[in-house]
């Protein structure tokens, strides 16, 4: 297998492995927010103003990991 061939695989499989982690790391961001802002409740997480804050900053977190992924994987394939 040729080197560059190699490199563009490693390439895929690590856009996969972005995209993977952005997405869990974003539902837990979302997860997180909502038990902050008192939606989803049973957790000593619920309605405190810590996790209404690093809720939503872990969400966008997410979301540039799932991106990041995203721009790796179509500047593999070309």
């Amino acid at each position: 297998m040729p080197a560059s061939r190699y490199c563009d695989d490693m390439r895929s499989v690590g856009a996969i492995v972005l995209g993977i982690v952005g997405v869990f790391v974003t539902l837990c961001g979302l997860l997180f927010a909502l038990q902050g802002f008192g939606v989803v409740g049973g957790s000593p997480m619920s309605n405190t103003t810590t996790w209404s804050i690093l809720g939503p900053i872990i969400l966008l977190v997410g979301v540039g990991i799932a991106l990041t992924g995203w721009r790796v994987g179509r500047a593999s394939r070309r």
